[in-house]
């Protein structure tokens, strides 16, 4: 059993770990040939991605040169407006990301209090974003789109592989994948519906918190990064 403790104003509340990972694939055109050599640029020299790299990309510079930006939020709020979310997309902060894989992680110390819905804009690397817990394993394409809770376990890793492994990704091969993602308020009632969110699970607990954390059975874990297994600060299997 999974329970993320989240900021809440000034205070902390629980809640349950969604299992639910909504996915599909909108239509978005091609980026440019001017702004895909702009971002190989930013991922190559200006921040050298490393193999299970995570991070955050300048959007405004983008947007300077990214004519079907407008396009691709649309898309997405389309899409999710069918889910049955409304407008939430639009009142939600976004960031351009890159990733070269993404080592097993979950962001609920961070991102406790949402839901991350991520439109991927590369082509298809032959990658592909696994949820271990879950069993979800979804193709990376340009166009994919994905609604899921940030304490759910989730890595990016090879089609073949079973794991993260550093050497799939040498620095040579062109994996790299760029993607928009916003932060869903995971209490908003639409975004708590679509992913089965039920709140206040562990208020005793909540009171003595701190920090935001998940908790695995009650006892305080980590995700292995190379399997996505949630382990015992120990080193020992904790799920």
């Amino acid at each position: 059993m999974l329970t993320s403790y989240f900021s809440n104003g000034d205070a902390i509340r629980s809640r349950c770990v969604s299992n639910i990972v909504l996915s599909g694939t909108v239509d978005v055109p091609v980026p440019s040939a001017r702004l895909l050599a702009d971002w190989q640029r930013e991922t190559s020299s200006r921040m050298v991605l490393e193999p299970g790299d995570v991070e955050v990309m300048p959007l405004a510079r983008a947007r300077a040169r990214w004519p079907d930006y407008t396009r691709c939020v649309q898309a997405m709020s389309d899409w999710t407006r069918s889910l049955g979310l409304a407008d939430v997309l639009a009142s939600s902060d976004v960031a351009l990301m890159a990733c070269r894989g993404a080592r097993y992680h979950h962001d609920a110390a961070q991102y406790g209090g949402a839901a991350f819905c991520n439109l991927f804009l590369s082509e298809d690397r032959g990658l592909d974003v696994h949820f271990p817990s879950t069993g979800h394993r979804i193709p990376l394409t340009r166009g994919t789109a994905l609604i899921f809770d940030t304490g759910q376990p989730h890595g990016v890793i090879q089609r073949h592989s079973s794991g993260f492994n550093t050497a799939d990704f040498a620095l040579d091969r062109d994996d790299v994948q760029i993607f928009l993602t916003w932060e869903l308020p995971i209490e908003h009632a639409d975004v708590a519906r679509a992913l089965k969110v039920v709140f206040d699970i562990d208020p005793s607990t909540s009171l003595q918190a701190h920090t935001e954390e998940v908790l695995v059975n009650g006892e305080r874990a980590i995700v292995c990064p190379d399997s996505g297994r949630w382990c015992q600060v120990d080193g020992s299997s904790a799920a």
